[in-house]
């Protein structure tokens, strides 16, 4: 693990979710460096599950060495974190570095503060084993989980970065990897044991799941087998995308540069493309002539939805409707291009 160096002492850190945890395993790491903590989340009285509150936790980061503001926060209340924010530049004077929960937002918001705040996004690769993994995946599951601490050591690591690290999509394993940890065992709940991929991430092979059957593990899913793709038919996303190729200009294609795949589940679905790399622009039924940037998973209703602007891709991506692979600052490349077309669509 990563040794304690001091040098997050009088950073000031805001951690949702922070009174289990995850969380809380991020703001012990920083507070042996003697940070200062926000700990902003819901619990303020004990859970008949889930140990922990906020003000237990803060006992806990003070006993090692921090300082602890406990903060009750729902992240969807905007007035909640708003007061939280306040009270934190009252008690420490202001807070530098962040924890967020909506990816989709970390390359706006890098742009935003570039040069006073770093904003990084931080996934785990693998499953990690909290009082919440136990209640949804049953008993054993924790077999195939990495400790929380996997998460703290990449977010001290992140957070010793200067402040011009900042639009990233890290992931745990390799961001530690990178400081030459090598040695990953000393992670895992049950060393040796085939390890769950996590959710968010696109990474599942078969091999790892046979890997997993091997051991008299079963996995929760497995990788579904494409599909034969349908033939296209005229409708509303051939529609669409006939506009999308009479509004394409060299301008476009060269602000862009980028190509986009849409896995479309539904009437007139299957694969369709958007060559915003090609002189002039292309669109298409089918695999594009090179290899796609992004790759964006919907239904052909919402697809149609998000391109006339009657849904946000922000929204569609929060709420599940939209997956993507790929390079997000493309992605959103292609939500400011779609802003520009809704008027047409």
């Amino acid at each position: 693990m990563l040794p304690n160096t001091g040098r997050l002492a009088g950073c000031t850190v805001f951690i949702t979710g922070a009174s289990r945890g995850i969380g809380k395993a991020i703001a012990l790491k920083a507070a042996k460096d003697g940070a200062n903590i926000v700990i902003a989340a819901k619990t303020a009285q004990p859970h008949p599950k889930l140990l922990g509150t906020i003000y237990t936790a803060a006992e806990e980061i003070e006993a090692v060495g921090g300082k602890a503001l406990p903060c009750i926060v729902d992240v969807r209340d905007e007035q909640q974190i708003s007061d939280a924010v306040q009270k934190a530049v009252k008690k420490f004077g202001a807070y530098t570095i962040a924890k967020y929960g909506m990816s989709m937002y970390v390359l706006g918001m890098a742009e935003e503060f570039k040069g006073e705040i770093a904003v990084n996004a931080l996934w785990p690769k693998t499953a990690i084993h909290t009082a919440a993994t136990e209640m949804l995946g049953g008993p054993g599951i924790e077999s195939q989980c990495r400790k929380v601490d996997i998460i703290a050591d990449a977010a001290y690591s992140i957070f010793q970065k200067p402040k011009s690290f900042t639009g990233n999509f890290v992931i745990d394993e390799n961001i530690l990897k990178a400081e030459g940890i090598q040695n990953f065992d000393i992670y895992a709940i049950k060393p040796g044991h085939p390890l769950q991929p996590d959710f968010f991430l696109d990474e599942y092979p078969e091999a790892f799941s046979k890997k997993m059957e091997s051991t008299g593990a079963v996995p929760e899913f497995k990788e579904e087998k494409p599909q034969p793709q349908p033939k296209p038919r005229s409708g509303a996303v051939e529609k669409t995308f006939r506009i999308v190729k009479d509004s394409l200009s060299d301008d476009i294609v060269k602000a862009t540069q980028a190509i986009y795949l849409f896995e479309l589940s539904g009437e007139d679905g299957g694969t369709w493309f958007l060559d915003l790399k090609s002189k002039g622009g292309n669109v298409g039924y089918g695999e594009p002539s090179d290899q796609a940037d992004v790759v964006m998973s919907m239904s052909t209703d919402d697809f149609v939805k998000m391109f006339s602007g009657k849904l946000k891709p922000t929204m569609a991506f929060m709420s599940g409707k939209l997956k993507i692979k790929g390079n997000m600052a493309l992605a959103i490349k292609l939500e400011k291009l779609m802003n520009q077309m809704n008027a047409r669509l």
